[in-house]
């Protein structure tokens, strides 16, 4: 899961950043149960998953995992996209700034855990304690998550191959990131405005 990009657009407002980070726990009506602030995050998370997958450069970077992991490229490429967003000087322009935003992160969720899913009240401590916003920068980080991916999945045994294309088309997966996360932003940016004038 890229939860760095979808806490990162979400644009610093709570009720928004709560709602795009549980958005995958949240199924059918149970949106309902929430604020209308975290609905909106839930539906913005929903709007980004959509632009993502079907966006022509993730269709590019797909093609590199496609081989080995058919239907679950997509879910490698948005955890890689997730290590060039916090390697990106445009966006984090220093180390700190990514430490910072990830705290922050933490801050906003750990404030708002009433209701939150089970399931992903299960997980925020791992997250908090391991820092995973902070590690999508380092390789290992993302071998780590490529690792987690697998664990989820009902039909992966392994992500070691997953990291060493990872590895092997580093440069070229990067480029697709720096084409394909303006227009998300742009995107994401649009889309949320539009909720909040509702």
């Amino acid at each position: 899961m890229n939860y760095l990009a979808h806490a990162y657009l979400s644009f610093n407002q709570p009720a928004i950043v709560t709602g795009n980070m549980i958005s995958d726990f949240v199924k059918g009506k149970k949106k309902f149960d929430f604020s209308p602030g975290i609905q909106k995050g839930i539906a913005l998370h929903r709007a980004i998953d959509d632009f993502t997958d079907f966006h022509p450069v993730t269709q590019v970077a797909k093609q590199y995992f496609r081989k080995d992991y058919r239907l679950y490229s997509g879910a490698f490429v948005d955890v890689l996209y997730d290590h060039f967003l916090a390697n990106d000087p445009d966006e984090f322009s220093e180390r700190v700034d990514l430490g910072s935003f990830c705290q922050s992160t933490y801050t906003i969720l750990q404030n708002n855990t009433i209701g939150m899913p089970p399931k992903f009240l299960q997980i925020l401590p791992f997250m908090q304690q391991h820092n995973w916003l902070y590690h999508y920068s380092s390789r290992e980080g993302i071998e780590r998550s490529f690792g987690g991916l697998v664990r989820r999945a009902a039909y992966l045994n392994e992500s070691a191959i997953a990291f060493e294309i990872f590895n092997e088309y580093y440069d070229e997966l990067g480029d697709c990131y720096r084409l394909f996360f303006p227009d998300l932003k742009k995107f994401a940016f649009c889309y949320l405005n539009e909720l909040n004038s509702y």
